[in-house]
């Protein structure tokens, strides 16, 4: 009686652990497959920039592509940045002055807006944004581009790709997102100002005075130093999972996922270093 219990207990057992080495090997084949694609795109990434660095200024340029994409991924941005920004500004300024009021410092909310908008929030979420819109275009663009042998296509007519495909977006990207980010910077100052005047009883010409006594050049620049960045995070991001897109329309769902998750934890990183590079380099000059 006790074997005859013993024995569907014992190939419980053996179901059951050969269920956890199976997941055991599952996790281990992840994370050696997860490591191995971060080194893939670091490698691939690097060189694709390293590529567009060198062939920018060689012939031929296609000026036409160029302005055409700038339209395309800059001006047909501008309601999606507007929107963000006006709205960051109108939430800072309820919050902090509600905040503030509590310790009788109201009146700083326009100085607090005006810097975290002009240095860190204006640049960080217009690239966010442009990351979710733009940089997931161009991957789906170029991943379809690849999957129906487009890509190829160009290539046997003896146009180069890269100059005529990738430059031109990544080229676009870093002139329009700078410009895009001064646009969020003045719309979420301008926001932050209509809110405190109608919800804080704070006049807008003491809000825009406060504003641009308390801004700097170096504030400016910064914020604009950041977006420049971020637009090579986002346009090489974008064109590398593009081109590297496998496995038909469903390959360039997973191209366009990765796309977007990729540019925005690189924003979110490269963010921090350059505020940490930032702040020693301003220190330095006032020490």
């Amino acid at each position: 009686m006790t074997e005859m219990s013993f024995q569907p207990l014992s190939g419980v057992y053996n179901l059951n652990r050969t269920k956890l080495m199976k997941f055991v090997e599952i996790s281990r084949t992840s994370g050696f497959d997860a490591i191995r694609r971060t080194f893939d795109f670091m490698g691939g990434s690097l060189n694709l920039l390293y590529s567009v660095l060198i062939s920018i200024f060689k012939p031929p340029f296609y000026s036409k592509l160029l302005l055409e994409q700038c339209y395309l991924l800059g001006v047909r941005s501008l309601s999606l940045v507007f929107i963000t920004a006006a709205s960051t500004g109108m939430v800072m300024s309820i919050q902090f002055g509600y905040g503030l009021e509590r310790f009788g410092g109201k009146l700083y909310v326009p100085r607090v807006v005006g810097l975290s908008i002009m240095r860190e929030l204006g640049p960080v979420l217009t690239c966010l944004m442009i990351a979710g819109r733009v940089g997931s275009g161009i991957a789906a663009e170029l991943g379809s581009m690849k999957v129906t042998q487009q890509i190829d296509a160009i290539r046997a007519l003896g146009t180069d790709p890269l100059k005529r495909i990738i430059i031109p977006r990544i080229l676009a990207l870093f002139i329009m997102t700078p410009l895009l980010a001064v646009l969020a910077d003045f719309v979420g100052i301008y926001g932050g100002m209509f809110i405190s005047y109608f919800e804080l009883n704070i006049h807008p010409s003491f809000y825009f005075h406060q504003s641009v006594v308390a801004l700097r050049l170096s504030d400016f620049t910064i914020g604009i130093g950041k977006t420049l960045v971020f637009s090579l995070i986002i346009g090489v991001t974008g064109c590398y999972y593009g081109i590297k897109t496998e496995g038909g329309t469903q390959g360039v769902g997973q191209a366009t996922t990765h796309s977007v998750v990729t540019s925005s934890i690189l924003i979110t990183i490269a963010d921090f270093i350059l505020t940490k590079i930032f702040w020693i380099f301003e220190r330095g000059l006032n020490g």
